[in-house]
């Protein structure tokens, strides 16, 4: 990648006399962007290793930074940035922040893919209110980009305080490790958007499994754990009232209430179902799994009861249980899901139905209510629920005068 694609500005003519970089530490860095030790760090210690390498080969790099872009609903990318004697900074950037970048040199690299070296009185790419650049008297950017085979391209950039800017043989010196650095950070992105999607799409304990190669149908292992299984109530006519638009935001409205409140809580969403929502609390712990379990019911109901969207009110109906499941893949060989069965999933899935019958707001199983320990529950009796034989004794949260919530 050829930065210096012009005739270099005088700044650059002066300061490309009497320096020179030695090849043979060119190649010591070179060694250690594609070694072991460069591979075994995180992104905070590959910009910090770069960093310190290149201060000790005597270029005049005061402030390196990475812009790695990434595949992610909510986050842009993640900017790190490395100066002498400095802690790393790491800022996650979210979608909004690309208005922030719109005439900065740094989204002129990453639009265009190709390099810049702009100078701090440079009228026409102004940089110094990038938060990572402001304040810190640095008189030249070199930004290259980072360009992936396919996905979202990143960027860096090597900043100096030395009047006279980078020196022609120091610019190709960075040109000559810019594409060891850039496959370095391509695997990086591509990890980090692979967890990052899956994380986004199955939740993290899941994501885990699958990266650790659990991914044949048929791989089941059995564990105890909390259930939450979550229904927004009156859904249907939600759904008959307003058109599709209004009920897609009020379905993510919904569901930006009822996430949070669980994975806060230690619980992972396994699937969005219509508008109910199946969560699992796994612990050791099974007193601990299920109060978990019941603080994320407690700041959903309280959440909800607060709740209105252009004047529409939502309530919904939290079902509970603790018992044994069957985690792992189920489907055809090239079409697999993550999900959990048997009769206790079963069971948590008749409790919910039994809230729209008797019209509470939580039910939960006496297996949950015994390792829950709250004293504020109540027995609602015995009720048949379909597919079992034996009546099942439910029970719910009392309010504050006693009486059944």
């Amino acid at each position: 990648m050829a930065i210096m694609t012009e005739e270099p500005v005088s700044r650059r003519e002066r300061a490309a006399s009497g320096r020179s970089v030695d090849p043979s530490s060119i190649l010591s860095v070179l060694e250690w962007l594609s070694g072991d030790e460069c591979h075994s760090v995180d992104e905070a210690g590959l910009v910090a290793g770069l960093g310190r390498m290149l201060r000790q080969i005597g270029l005049p790099v005061d402030r390196l930074t990475l812009h790695l872009m990434t595949l992610h609903p909510e986050i842009l990318g993640r900017t790190l940035a490395w100066a002498p004697g400095e802690p790393i900074e790491v800022h996650d950037r979210e979608h909004g922040m690309k208005m922030a970048y719109a005439t900065s040199p740094l989204r002129k690299v990453i639009d265009s893919r190709e390099p810049m070296i702009v100078d701090a009185d440079d009228p026409m790419w102004p940089w110094q209110h990038i938060d990572v650049f402001e304040g810190r008297g640095l008189v030249q950017l070199v930004i290259a980009p980072l360009s992936n085979v396919d996905g979202p391209v990143s960027a860096t950039a090597f900043g100096t305080k030395r009047a006279s800017g980078f020196a022609l043989s120091e610019i190709r010196a960075i040109e000559r490790i810019l594409p060891a650095l850039r496959n370095t950070c391509e695997m990086r992105v591509m990890r980090q958007a692979e967890l990052s999607l899956l994380d986004v799409y199955i939740g993290p304990m899941t994501a885990q499994r699958i990266l650790a190669g659990r991914i044949r149908q048929g791989e089941i292992e059995t564990m105890e754990a909390a259930l939450l299984l979550c229904d927004l109530r009156g859904f249907t006519e939600l759904s008959n009232r307003f058109p599709d638009g209004k009920v897609l935001e009020l379905l993510n409205a919904y569901f930006d209430v009822v996430v949070p409140a669980i994975t806060s809580h230690g619980g992972e969403v396994l699937k969005f179902m219509g508008d109910a929502v199946l969560a699992f609390f796994p612990s050791s712990d099974a007193g601990m799994a299920c109060k978990q379990a019941l603080a994320a019911t407690d700041e959903i109901l309280n959440e909800l009861s607060r709740f209105v969207l252009d004047a529409i009110r939502i309530d919904a109906a939290v079902a509970l249980h603790y018992g044994r499941v069957s985690y792992g893949n189920i489907g055809s060989g090239r079409r697999l899901d993550f999900t959990v069965i048997g009769p206790d999933v079963n069971l948590l899935s008749r409790i919910q139905t039994a809230c729209g019958t008797l019209g509470k707001a939580v039910l939960m199983s006496d297996a949950f209510r015994r390792r829950a320990g709250n004293k504020s529950v109540v027995s609602t009796k015995f009720h048949h629920l379909k597919g079992f034989e034996d009546p099942i004794e439910l029970f719910t949260i009392s309010t504050q005068d006693g009486t059944p919530e």
